[in-house]
Order: structure tokens, then C-alpha cells, then sequence
């Protein structure tokens, strides 16, 4: 009997629900999405939106996020909140709750993308400041909303990245934060198995946002460190088809969804992926040149 049967039939004989099978309706189900002014956060609040939920967006922009509120219309809510601010994110969860009744799906999405440098660089108040957002931010979102979540059945989304398992040249802070998240979302996933709810990870390639382009596209040292990845890894998805993917992740409860598609294979085999990645790349004199670069940039006055 296989790995994955075996686990399955103790699921079953403990009566827990599988998440990930079966089909979950948003509609008429109250959904938070953190980072909901801008990029993906609000294209899934459009997508999710027209299959008929009631979104309640935070962000840390009053003005993005008040064009996003008058953008959807009816079914909406909207709070001004920084997702590093606990006190804050509670409150948000408490509001949300007395306004709509309740709260079944969290999308744990708001992030930022630190312009590239290496560790011996960063000024360590912008790497507290990334680990905060990216990391600390989806703990302060996800843990006041469980209870919500748990006596209502729902799911819950963290937004991971394909920088979770892969090498990224420049961008240690990025990397680090995002793998914290993709173990916050298996922990997660496994503690409300046995209540009859459901968590997943997201993880995506690159996104085509306004933080992506400032990152990759306006710096010339990002664009170069971009074009180490093979090609098939910088195709970049626009934020509508990645809502699109996450709003099918949580119609499914799915444990895990990737995109672009071109990911898949490192991430199912990163074990001996990464270490011929991390071998190669090592090695590699280009890549050598490049950190040296990041490291003058930060050194000039």
C-alpha cells in the first residue's frame, strides 16, 4: 500500500473530512482579503465577488482601497489596517464579524517585494520590515479569524511563492519570509483538518503586479538577476489569472496550488533540484559578478 493510501485510510477511519475533495460555494460566504487595494488581492476580490461573496478588503492605502470598495460596489467592506499591526488585524476580524455575522474564508495575501540585496547589505530594519509583512503579517491575519473560520467550516489561503523552494539571487529576505509562510500554511492546514475545515498554500511564480515591475523591471540589476531563472520559469501570470487560480483553490480546499505550471516539476522535486541549483549556482561566475554588483550599488554613498 502507497505512502498516500495509507494516510488517506487513517483519515478516513478517524472520520475526519478530506480537505480538497468536494466542491465549496463562495457564494453568499463572507471572504477577507488582506492587500485588497491593488494587484492580486483585488482581482480576487472582483473574481470572488462575481461568483457571488461578500469580500471585506484591508489595506494599508485609505485611497486604493476606497476605489476598490466604490470599484465592487454592493457586498463589500472595507478597513484601513497594516497587517504588522496585531491590535489592528483584531479589530478588523471583531468589525467583520459584527457587520457581516461572520467570516468563512481569509486570503492571507498582503506582501511586499524588497528591492534586491544581499544579506551582508540590507539595512536590517528593511529586513524586519519584509519578515513583518510577509511573514509576521499572515500570522496576525490567519490567528484571530480561526475561530470564525472553524465554526463555520471555511478555508483559509496563505499566499506563499515559488521563492519558498528556489534560489533567489539577491533577495534572501523575500525568500526566507515566504517559506515561513508555507510552513504556517501546513501547520495550519493540518489543525483544522479535524473540525471539518480546510487551509492551503498558494505559491506563484512571477506575478505581473506593480510591485513585481518595480522590482524586476525598473531596477537593471533586478531585471539581471531575473534572467538567471531558465526561460520556462520567468513566464509571468497577470494578477487576474492568478485570482483566477486561487479562487479555484478555494472552491477545491486545496492543500496546495501552484502557477505558472512550468514550477511544478522543481517544486514536487526541490529535494535534488535545489541541491544541483544551489551547486550550480554557487559556482557560477556570473552570479559571483552580480552580488558583487548588488554589494558596490549599496556601498556608494
Amino acid at each position: 500500500m502507497s505512502v498516500l493510501a495509507t494516510a488517506t485510510g487513517i483519515v478516513r477511519d478517524l472520520g475526519v473530512p478530506l480537505p480538497g475533495r468536494g466542491h465549496y460555494d463562495v457564494r453568499g460566504k463572507v471572504v477577507l482579503i488582506t492587500g485588497g487595494g491593488d494587484g492580486i488581492g483585488l482581482a480576487l476580490a472582483r473574481e470572488l465577488h462575481g461568483r457571488g461573496a461578500v469580500v471585506a478588503l484591508t489595506d494599508i492605502d485609505p485611497a486604493a482601497l476606497a476605489r476598490a470598495g466604490t470599484g465592487l460596489g454592493s457586498r463589500v467592506h472595507t478597513f484601513v489596517a497594516d497587517v504588522r499591526d496585531r491590535v489592528a488585524m483584531e479589530a478588523v476580524v471583531r468589525a467583520l464579524s459584527t457587520k457581516a455575522g461572520g467570516l468563512d474564508v481569509v486570503v492571507a495575501n498582503a506582501g511586499v517585494t524588497p528591492p534586491p540585496a544581499t544579506l551582508r547589505q540590507i539595512d536590517p530594519e528593511g529586513f524586519d520590515r519584509v519578515l513583518d509583512i510577509n511573514l509576521t503579517g499572515v500570522f496576525n491575519t490567519v490567528r484571530p479569524a480561526i475561530d470564525e473560520v472553524v465554526a463555520r467550516r471555511g478555508h483559509i489561503v496563505v499566499v506563499s511563492s515559488a521563492a519558498a523552494f528556489a534560489p533567489g539571487l539577491g533577495g534572501a529576505s523575500y525568500m526566507i519570509s515566504k517559506a515561513g509562510v508555507e510552513q504556517l500554511g501546513r501547520a495550519l492546514r493540518l489543525e483544522l483538518a479535524g473540525f471539518g475545515a480546510s487551509a492551503g498554500v498558494a505559491y506563484f511564480g512571477v506575478v505581473d503586479t506593480r510591485l513585481a515591475k518595480a522590482t524586476l523591471d525598473d531596477d537593471a540589476l533586478g531585471a539581471e538577476l531575473e534572467a538567471r531563472l531558465p526561460r520556462p520559469l520567468r513566464r509571468r501570470i497577470t494578477a487576474e489569472q492568478a485570482a483566477e487560480v486561487l479562487a479555484g483553490a478555494i472552491a477545491r480546499r486545496a492543500g496546495r496550488t501552484l502557477a505558472p505550471a512550468a514550477w511544478q516539476g522543481w517544486a514536487l522535486l526541490r529535494g535534488f533540484v535545489n541541491v544541483v541549483a544551489d551547486g550550480v549556482l554557487a559556482a557560477d561566475r556570473r552570479c559571483h559578478t552580480l552580488i558583487r554588483e548588488l554589494e558596490a550599488r549599496g556601498s556608494r554613498p
